[in-house]
């Protein structure tokens, strides 16, 4: 397996695999999934910020993609990030994902940022709790009932990683462009 940046050639097996989430998982809120233009165009939006979007493969076949992006637009945010990480189902805790993300928070300790924010769809995903948890993620809160999706309500949590020692001292760089 090979982590390597994402590229603008990767937009429709992002595409397959996001797709499959939207339509078979509560992982994402989403309803309708995205066109690999759409896809192009958020993989675009991260980089921009020098943010990391990793993809893995093997012989050729892409196994998973994870990215920080910015975890909101305004400037006091621009020491925080939020992950996404998504698996395809046949590889799913074969340690496609934490081998992913672990390179995120690298990348994004390197980039001098200070928290990384999981938010996680379905109290219920174990999985995703437990991969967050295993990297040293803490709950931060849960959000009940949040969104609908086949047919129920979903809860959202919160989870709260820090890096380059989190809130424990002034950050030391500007953090991102957020403008």
């Amino acid at each position: 397996m090979i982590l390597r940046a994402a590229t603008i050639q990767d937009a429709p097996a992002l595409a397959a695999l996001y797709g499959h989430h939207v339509i078979e998982g509560v992982g994402t809120f989403e309803e309708t999934p995205p066109s690999p233009e759409q896809m192009e165009a958020r993989r675009a939006a991260v980089v921009v910020h020098g943010l990391p979007w990793l993809v893995a493969e093997l012989n050729g076949r892409m196994l998973g993609f994870a990215y920080a992006g910015p975890f909101r637009m305004r400037s006091a945010y621009r020491h925080t990030v939020e992950d996404s990480v998504y698996i395809a189902p046949d590889v799913q805790r074969t340690g496609v994902g934490r081998t992913l993300l672990a390179a995120v928070i690298a990348r994004c300790e390197a980039m001098g940022l200070r928290q990384m924010v999981a938010v996680i769809g379905d109290s219920g995903n174990a999985s995703s709790i437990g991969l967050h948890a295993a990297l040293g993620f803490e709950a931060a809160g849960v959000g009940p009932g949040l969104g609908y999706k086949q047919g129920r309500w979903l809860d959202v949590v919160w989870m709260v990683r820090p890096l380059n020692g989190g809130t424990a001292s002034l950050p030391a760089g500007p953090g991102l462009d957020l403008g």
